[in-house]
């Protein structure tokens, strides 16, 4: 009896495909017609044609079933055409952008999400006002962002003075700790006068205060140790992840918050936000820097934002001085 024959495994390519002809790809996918994307693409059917077989060989199977007047998708075709169009298309509007942009002034930030959501945003009105035609771009997030090596202009960052030690590195403000809440939970809720009080309350606190050490000096514990009552427990903890939020939080009535002065005294002075046991503070051993990129120092729209970037800082010292003086 004659043995079976089965065919070779075919050759499993393993170098990445060139990206030179995906664009012909996508032309042939979306008509179905090699004549069609070869009129899309001014380039001659043949040309078009041959574009495919090259893709086809490197890829090292067929991408579409071709029929006399027609082709057809294969599966592997379908499934390379799922990746190549969204990455084209992104391609696509990346390069529109930066050809839009060329040539355009812009800023580029870098910061945390809470600092920008909190102090810069709710700011960057009055320098559009007085700056329309420069472009602002922030990126936010916990990463920090190497100057060095990115288009990014500037850094604001929030460190000890020993590891803001770059040489553009200049101090916007350093910080306390206080505790706030709405105007409505104060009125509300039972009477506030001594530190204990504060455990009759919802207590709303970050949620990796206690596995990351470098937020413990903004947990409750620390606080109600410091006050010598480190023994109580609320009724109900509130967690977030973010400054922001915790003061969101707070804002909306749903428990006490340990605060960043300098990101709620807007806030305060607006009463939006109210300070409670103002003589139990707590100081922080972080200061809020600005960073400059070294290309950026001879960029006029820089230097303009830089400028008013310390004006800004410079109003918000004085809100936090006048916190400090007009204590209730």
């Amino acid at each position: 009896m004659p043995h079976a024959t089965t065919s070779p495994t075919p050759l499993l390519r393993t170098r990445a495909i060139g990206a030179g002809h995906l664009r012909a790809f996508l032309a042939v996918a979306r008509h179905l017609n090699f004549r069609a994307a070869a009129d899309e693409l001014a380039l001659t059917q043949s040309a078009v044609s041959r574009q495919i077989q090259s893709l086809e060989d490197e890829v090292g199977i067929p991408l579409f079933l071709r029929h006399s007047r027609a082709v057809e998708l294969t599966g592997a075709g379908a499934q390379l055409l799922h990746a190549v169009q969204p990455a084209l298309e992104s391609i696509d509007s990346t390069v529109r952008q930066i050809r839009q942009t060329a040539g355009r002034k812009s800023v580029a930030i870098t910061t945390w999400a809470s600092f920008a959501a909190m102090w810069l945003i709710p700011r960057l009105e009055a320098f559009q006002r007085s700056h329309p035609d420069i472009d602002i771009r922030i990126d936010t997030g916990d990463a920090v962002v190497d100057l060095e090596t990115t288009d990014v202009d500037l850094a604001i960052r929030y460190s000890k003075a020993v590891d803001a030690s770059a040489r553009s590195a200049q101090p916007l403000f350093g910080e306390e700790l206080v505790l706030v809440a709405s105007p409505a939970l104060l009125k509300s809720g039972p009477a506030l006068r001594t530190p204990a009080d504060a455990a009759h309350y919802t207590l709303i606190e970050t949620g990796d205060v206690h596995r990351m050490p470098h937020l413990e000096w903004l947990s409750w514990q620390r606080w109600f140790a410091a006050n010598g009552c480190d023994q109580l427990q609320p009724p109900r903890w509130l967690y977030f992840n973010y400054a922001h939020q915790i003061v969101q939080a707070a804002l909306a009535g749903q428990g006490l918050a340990i605060a960043r002065l300098p990101l709620v005294a807007d806030a305060l002075a607006a009463g939006d936000l109210i300070e409670v046991l103002p003589d139990h503070r707590l100081a922080s051993p972080l200061s809020y820097w600005l960073l400059q990129g070294p290309r950026s120092h001879e960029r006029a729209e820089v230097q303009a934002f830089c400028q008013w970037l310390m004006t800004e800082a410079d109003k918000t010292r004085a809100a936090m001085q006048d916190e400090q003086t007009i204590k209730p």
